[in-house]
């Protein structure tokens, strides 16, 4: 194949399969996509006869799509666009690797594309370049990446308009209770999930195992081991699949951290590092970990806690870090231990790393730059590498403490060293940017819980 028509990966079309598919009438839309900060996918519905004559070209879209909040308010601030700048377009590319059927939506495929300047170069600031950066820094020293998403989301009875309706509050779970590892699902939740699982396998995304978590009408995904940032595009396709699913089942799902207080959804990174095709992460007999691990840990472990604002970007985020409710309060390592924000799990060569700080709100491109931009610093700066946690990493001392907040973690960011080295100066002025709006939004608002404390009691 040519440029214009590389190898398709599995489960996806090549560009003379997607011309087939539209002149046999079997395609009629092309959904033509872009990530943005919160890791949603932002785009136009193309007509796919349309899109076909103008396939090198690509689109165009207003450039606030990668500088804006989840409202898709127009905000200051960013260098990228603005009222000064007039808020212009930028190039919109497809990669034409990610053409994939959605089958959730007939007639149509969804294709990743990638933003770019008027000149042709990539957006630095974009999820998918800033993801790209870190693999090619990883590259430069020898090393490819391989990833695993374990994702974890609510569902709740009633469309999104009833919800809406209801403030969210006081919504009805689609299982009554704790089904964590259950077989014996509410039928309901059965056919939501079979659906599921059928669309993402028909859309070259298979997952590799489905179950009820923890809280009542909670679910957990868990994806197959691949490369990163097809494992990123994945992702992202799953979880617009789950939104239109839940629409179609009278259902609706959420990926807040934490949807209500004392409960959190996690996004927890399963990573490796690969040598010349041997993973070098593998353990052997379960004896002492290989120095490309220890590196990697000591990197995620001193690194990590300078980029909070990239795998938890909003004042929500914050709420899931409690003890005892299976996400980290300390930058901590541990062989097979969920209280740790780095569970080495695995065997010999399956073993890998678990980063557990990431929400279920996360950017996974981000949070996954984040991590490996870490794990570069591990590797080339050596910092030292602190002892295992053993035992409730709830009960210890060991290491940092997760950010209280995001004002607290957008103070270190901002400074950060580590992050101006691996992202850019401009890069980091753009998600600060986005953080600082973030918490404006937040500052001044009323919530139920100051409401329900202090409204007859102040």
């Amino acid at each position: 194949m040519n440029a214009l028509d590389p190898t398709p990966r599995a489960g996806h079309l090549s560009v003379e399969d997607l011309k087939s598919a539209v002149n046999s009438g079997d395609i009629t839309t092309v959904l033509l996509a872009v990530p943005n900060m919160l890791g949603q996918l932002k785009g136009k519905r193309l007509d796919a006869s349309g899109f076909l004559k103008t396939i090198k070209g690509g689109a165009e879209m207003c450039a606030y799509v990668l500088a804006t909040n989840v409202d898709m308010e127009a905000l200051d601030g960013f260098e990228l666009t603005g009222w000064e700048a007039g808020f212009g377009d930028v190039a919109v590319v497809p990669d034409l690797a990610t053409i994939r059927r959605v089958p959730y939506m007939p007639g149509a495929v969804l294709i990743h594309a990638d933003a770019l300047h008027r000149s042709g170069l990539a957006i630095d600031a974009a999820p998918r370049a800033m993801l790209r950066t870190q693999l090619g820094r990883l590259k430069d020293l020898g090393l490819d990446v391989a990833v695993g998403l374990e994702s974890e989301f609510m569902l709740y009875r009633g469309t999104a308009q009833q919800a809406h309706a209801a403030g969210y509050r006081a919504l009805e779970p689609v299982a009554p209770h704790n089904l964590d590892y259950a077989l014996d699902h509410p039928v309901e939740l059965t056919d939501f999930l079979d659906d599921l699982e059928e669309v993402l396998r028909g859309a070259g995304t298979p997952v590799e195992a489905v179950k009820t978590e923890g809280a009542a009408g909670q679910v957990e995904v868990t994806f197959p081991y691949g490369e990163a940032l097809a494992a990123c595009d994945a992702y992202t396709v799953y979880k617009h699949a789950v939104k239109h699913l839940g629409g179609r089942h009278t259902m609706t799902p959420t990926f807040m951290a934490s949807p209500r207080t004392e409960l959190g959804s996690g996004l927890h990174l399963h990573l490796s590092l690969w040598r010349d095709g041997r993973n070098a992460f593998a353990i052997r007999d379960e004896g002492e970990l290989p120095e490309t691990m220890q590196e990697a840990i000591a990197g995620l472990l001193s690194g990590l806690p300078h980029l909070a604002p990239l795998y938890a970007p909003n004042v929500n985020s914050y709420k899931r870090f409690r003890p005892h409710s299976f996400a980290p309060t300390h930058f901590t390592w541990g062989r097979d231990n969920r209280g740790c924000a780095i569970r080495i799990t695995g065997h010999g060569d399956g073993a890998h790393l678990e980063i557990r700080l990431a929400g279920a709100d996360a950017n996974p491109y981000l949070a996954l730059a984040a991590s490996l931009a870490a794990i570069h610093h591990g590797l080339t700066e050596r910092p030292e590498f602190p002892p295992e946690t053993k035992g409730d990493a709830y009960q210890t001392d060991d290491g940092l403490p997760v950010p209280a907040d995001l004002v607290e973690a957008l103070a270190d960011f901002r400074s950060s060293k580590l992050a101006l080295d691996a992202f850019g100066p401009a890069v980091v002025r753009h998600y600060a940017c986005a953080a600082r709006h973030e918490i404006r939004r937040h500052r001044h608002h009323v919530t139920d819980a100051e409401l329900e404390r202090g409204f007859d009691r102040a």
